[in-house]
């Protein structure tokens, strides 16, 4: 079998506030992505601005900080082979009008400022993003009957 990967996937206030939560988790479930750890909370202030500390001092710093802190979003853990590029072709590009047609935000988002989903860039964004939401545990590890149809 292929070797797994873990990713995180935010849907965002936006997605929340839409009732987009299930279409969207359909959608990595119907792409064979495991979901492997989901949380429904409102992100503070502190971990927002851990998340996106690389924009600190940029010109949209606080307005992101603004914006992920104002609604609950799901947090989840998605595992799987290739599984950050696999979410982050699920996604789309990061501005829906340039994404392409089949993706999360080409299909159900207009402005980069409301894009519904954020996935990790990478494998190191990928363990700190995790460990940052989910080192507290939440995460397991298990089999599901169906993977010997999704991964060969």
């Amino acid at each position: 079998m292929a070797k797994m990967e873990q990713t995180l996937v935010i849907i965002k206030p936006d997605a929340v506030q839409r009732g987009l939560i299930g279409e969207i988790v359909g959608r990595f479930e119907r792409r064979g992505l495991k979901v492997t750890a989901m949380r429904f909370e409102q992100i503070g202030r502190d971990v927002a601005g851990q998340h996106y500390a690389e924009h600190q001092g940029k010109p949209f710093y606080d307005g992101l900080v603004d914006y992920i802190t104002s609604s609950p979003s799901v947090l989840m853990v998605l595992a799987g082979p290739g599984a950050i590029q696999a979410t982050r072709n699920t996604i789309g590009a990061t501005r829906p009008v340039e994404a392409a047609m089949g993706t999360i935000r080409a299909d159900l988002a207009l402005e980069v400022g409301r894009n519904l989903v954020h996935g990790s860039d990478g494998p190191e964004a990928a363990t700190r993003e995790i460990d940052l939401f989910f080192g507290d545990g939440g995460v397991v590890d298990y089999e599901r009957s169906l993977d010997r149809w999704v991964l060969e």
